[in-house]
């Protein structure tokens, strides 16, 4: 018999780190008129639009907002084959010269985080890439760490963090529960 997931962030908890991602975001960016985030698909990408939204909330400029599927870069057998510069992104600006924020639901190994910067390698020339994850549950394969953290997490082993976000899964959480 298996655990009930444990429950990590429920809904306002969720909410105040993405507050708290997007205000540390503004302090660091100024006024630059350069910063762009781009969200990873599938969490990534609604989290970086609710961070866009939380940054209009505290008077920054709308900041303009990507999307990218990294699927075909991924080095662990769970990408889909295929010329990676035609397929899995929706970046309507150029990344040459702006500061991206590359936004994710969860940093764990780093992996999917590696994938993508080899994505925004391919499409551009950034002035900067910084990270920003709502979950942070550690263990790396990979010397990546995240500039913006909601939340550190230790999830023990044989378990996942999973975050479910009201878009996609009807309601906001992050929860650890047994791998499916």
């Amino acid at each position: 018999m298996s655990a009930a997931p444990t429950v990590v962030l429920d809904a306002a908890q969720l909410a105040r780190s993405l507050k708290r991602i997007a205000m540390e975001i503004a302090e660091r960016s100024g006024d630059d008129d350069n910063l762009v985030l781009v969200g990873i698909v599938r969490r990534g990408a609604k989290l970086a639009e609710r961070i866009a939204s939380e940054l209009r909330v505290d008077g920054k400029r709308q900041v303009p907002v990507g999307t990218l599927d990294i699927s075909s870069y991924r080095d662990d057998g769970k990408g889909s084959p295929g010329d990676p510069r035609l397929i899995g992104r929706d970046i309507p600006f150029s990344l040459d010269g702006k500061r991206v924020v590359l936004v994710d639901d969860v940093l764990y190994t780093g992996r999917t985080v590696r994938a993508a910067l080899d994505a925004i390698s391919d499409l551009g020339r950034a002035e900067s890439v910084q990270l920003a994850v709502l979950v942070d549950r550690g263990e790396r394969e990979l010397p990546i760490r995240a500039d913006f953290v909601g939340k550190n997490i230790q999830a023990p082993d044989g378990q996942r963090v999973y975050v479910r976000l009201s878009e996609i899964d009807g309601a906001d959480s992050v929860v650890i529960g047994e791998r499916k």
